[in-house]
């Protein structure tokens, strides 16, 4: 056996493929021993649901870029495919690792499955150091005067910044490496190609609009700080406009940290209208992730108990007219059509189509949500699972469910030009004003010049929005 300092250490990389602000591989480069860097894909046994096929395929490139860097200072990424909790201790004792180095992760599940490998690991003479690396603070340090979880996002909020919030970390500036022989796990090696599409190459659209990576994701944020934030409270809306971050997804992956965006929102300007209320949204991101950590029914069930007996519809048919954005309701149909071609939406977007769905189509949002959680690109257990249930009114912190948005306000509110209908639901392009947002109300006339035939170039709606919300609010008050 070789001397301690000698035997490597292991980091396992999981939802947080960066160098920079990486607790983990921070500790482990201090130890001054030689770094195996690891990634497992696990859906043999995963604590969760398995990623989704637009997640992947992010998950492609990020990994791609992480291994890039790590080879900029001689090192190398290496990828498994099984289940962690054999795959794990088997590298361990295959290198003699003398430690493996991660962050906390958040659902119980999750928990439990990293407490069975930790006791593994400990069996075998391997220590193990966990970190919080994935949210702003430790979860359990934000307690209500009673010692219990808030449940209202104000309050969490406005307690969890009396707390001081780590500096980010810097990259570490060098590393040494184990090499793994090629014989190691041989047959478990993962086949990264296998993550992106091959026939039919859905991701054209993917590629166009995203590159996965932590330089991407940090540029991202220098110039939504430098060109959109000041601007971020109209912004935000405007479903045609460029007003928003798009960080979500490099905040999904763990390209970037949520505190290098709390560093440089703070280093900015916090307290102007633009960068608080943006800050504000990272609140609610860190709610999402507190909520899943002290209520792991979060992504499964209604949190609110008055769901219970709600009679969501069955309908497949109109699932896939809303899944496919041929539902009728331009605003609804663009939104949906964004999702399927670039893998995000428009946040004002995706609480219209959710609106939507729940409401006037009356079904479950663990529909939604796993429809969400398959196409986009920055899906998120906690923040998919919340929004979803905020939208459908059924969690702890949520818009009531009789706020039914309806879609032709929103699009005349937050589209007025018309620009983001057009651009996702092209058919529609020659019509103008109220004909665009409501086709099915428009005149023999202006259809025939704009070339828009209903129920053949572009479907009649396939619920009366008048009627969906009357059934919807009589659903809700039968509860």
């Amino acid at each position: 056996m070789s001397s301690f300092q000698n035997r490597p250490a292991i980091v396992w990389f999981r939802d947080d493929l960066r160098m920079a602000d990486h607790p983990a591989l921070h500790e482990a480069a201090a130890s001054g021993r030689p770094v195996i860097c690891l990634y497992i894909l696990d859906d043999v046994t995963p604590a969760l649901h398995p990623l989704g096929a637009a997640a992947r395929w992010w998950l492609h490139g990020a990994l791609a870029d992480l291994r890039r860097n790590l080879e900029k200072q001689g090192g190398t990424l290496l990828t498994l495919s099984g289940s962690a909790e054999k795959l794990l201790p088997q590298l361990a004792k295959q290198t003699d690792a003398a430690s493996v180095h991660w962050h906390h992760r958040l659902h119980e599940r999750e928990r439990v499955q990293d407490d069975r490998i930790r006791r593994t690991l400990e069996e075998q003479g391997c220590e193990v150091h966990a970190h919080w690396g994935t949210v702003l603070v430790d979860p359990d340090t934000v307690q209500t005067k009673q010692g219990g979880f808030y449940k209202v996002c104000g309050s969490f909020w406005k307690a969890l910044q009396t707390h001081a919030v780590p500096e980010p970390l810097e990259a570490p500036s060098s590393l040494s490496f184990h090499a793994v022989p090629a014989s190691v796990l041989s047959d478990a090696r993962l086949n990264e190609d296998s993550l992106c599409p091959q026939a039919p190459d859905w991701a054209a659209g993917f590629r166009k609009t995203w590159e996965p990576g932590e330089a991407e994701g940090q540029e991202h944020l220098e110039d939504f700080l430098k060109d959109s934030v000041a601007g971020y409270p109209r912004g935000r809306d405007r479903v045609a406009e460029e007003g928003t971050s798009r960080l979500s997804p490099y905040l999904a992956s763990g390209a970037v940290s949520p505190r290098q965006v709390w560093a440089a929102l703070q280093k900015h300007g916090a307290h102007t209208e633009g960068p608080r209320i943006f800050l504000s949204e990272l609140g609610w991101r860190e709610f999402a992730r507190y909520t899943l950590y002290h209520l792991p029914k979060l992504p499964f069930e209604n949190l609110s108990p008055k769901f219970s007996g709600m009679q969501w519809r069955k309908s497949a048919s109109d699932l896939k007219a809303w899944q496919r954005g041929q539902t009728g309701v331009p605003i609804v149909d663009a939104g949906m059509r964004q999702l399927w071609q670039t893998g995000w939406m428009h946040n004002r977007a995706r609480m219209i189509v959710g609106s939507f769905l729940t409401k006037h189509l009356l079904i479950d949002w663990k529909e939604g949500e796993a429809w969400f959680r398959d196409t986009l690109v920055d899906a998120d257990f906690a923040n998919n699972a919340m929004n979803w249930q905020w939208v459908a009114g059924t969690g702890i912190e949520a818009a009531p469910f009789f706020r039914i948005f309806n879609p032709t306000r929103q699009a005349e509110k937050f589209d007025p030009e018309g620009d983001y209908i057009r651009q996702w639901v092209p058919e529609l392009r020659r019509l103008s004003g109220k004909a665009l947002f409501e086709p099915w109300a428009a005149g023999d006339e202006d259809l025939r010049k704009a070339g828009v035939v209903l129920g053949s170039t572009y479907p009649r709606p396939i619920v009366d929005l008048k009627d969906g919300r009357d059934r919807a609010l009589q659903a809700f008050r039968a509860l």
